[in-house]
């Protein structure tokens, strides 16, 4: 499959019978991404911004968005059995978010994938639902 490929009908890549979460590779696979993405925005001053979004302990952080990410990819649901609906955009909103935070924030995303070689209808799945949600989150 090409990267310009169209995904509607009977193309789509992932469904219940195969999830982007058993695609990616299951839990170790997603806390891996979860770890990689910010140790990427913990280390690199390219990503100020978006690093002073989040506390200096990035422990929580990491767990909670693990948790989230195993659900969203269609895994098991460990965020919202702890803390029920992620309500993605109304937790957000607390924080100036804006073009520059979420290009980082991509950024950060984009190179987790490549240190674990997230590649093929996976990546191309992840890069286009990853874009849509951190748009979805700005909120200036």
């Amino acid at each position: 499959m090409s990267n310009s490929s169209s995904r509607t009908g009977a193309e789509q890549p992932f469904g219940s019978d195969n999830t982007p979460y058993d695609a990616l590779g299951g839990e170790a696979r997603v806390r891996e991404l979860a770890d990689a993405f910010y140790d990427h925005m913990d280390s690199d001053p390219r990503f100020t911004q978006v690093r002073q979004l989040h506390p200096e302990d990035l422990g929580q952080s990491r767990e909670k968005f693990h948790m989230f990410l195993s659900g969203w990819l269609g895994g098991p649901p460990l965020y919202e059995r702890v803390h029920g609906h992620p309500k993605l955009r109304a937790r957000h909103m607390p924080f100036a978010i804006g073009v520059v935070e979420r290009d980082q924030w991509l950024q950060c995303m984009s190179m987790a994938m490549d240190q674990l070689r997230i590649e093929g209808p996976i990546r191309d799945f992840l890069d286009e639902r990853f874009a849509h949600v951190a748009d979805f989150m700005r909120n200036q």
